[in-house]
């Protein structure tokens, strides 16, 4: 059996984050993906889906981590970003990936320790979990190091879930 290597991703539709890392808490790679807002729905998810193949080709990922959607301010984006996520599911599952998905309060807790850390908590305590010399940006790079990471903590335990009451 392959050693996991697992994609994190904080799902967006202008900004994806993503974070390849392995078991071993090594960072392989980590970047963004950015859509024109100047482009239509369709052609901005059929270049998402290009850049992801192509992350999928490059490093072989086994799992996906991916944030779960729990509240937007704008209809108009909880849509765009819903429907974005619904083609990363997809495709990771028309790649086998094992497809976990994690509330911000399970990210915070994993990361941070505290359910109502801010973000720039999480994001400092992702750079000193990774060795990290600064925080990555754009933002949702840092969200998808700390969703990588919250997968691989589950992954080596999986009654964290249980002793956080998170199921």
């Amino acid at each position: 059996m392959t050693d996991p290597i697992i994609l994190g991703i904080d799902p967006g539709f202008a900004i994806i984050g993503w974070a390849v890392i392995n078991h071993k808490k090594e960072i392989l790679d980590y970047g963004s993906i950015t859509t024109s807002s100047d482009l239509p729905i369709h052609l901005r998810m059929l270049e998402i889906a290009k850049d992801l193949e192509s992350l999928y080709q490059k490093y072989r990922p086994t799992h996906l981590a991916i944030e779960k959607l729990f509240y937007f301010k704008n209809a108009k984006t909880i849509i765009n970003v819903a429907q974005t996520k619904g083609m990363i599911i997809y495709l990771a599952a028309s790649h086998h990936l094992s497809i976990h998905q994690y509330t911000p309060l399970q990210i915070k807790i994993t990361i941070a320790g505290y359910g109502k850390a801010t973000k720039k908590q999480v994001q400092t305590m992702t750079t000193r979990l990774f060795g990290l010399s600064s925080i990555p940006k754009p933002d949702d790079v840092a969200d998808a190091l700390a969703i990588a990471y919250t997968h691989l903590v589950y992954s080596k335990n999986p009654q964290s879930r249980h002793q956080n009451n998170l199921v």
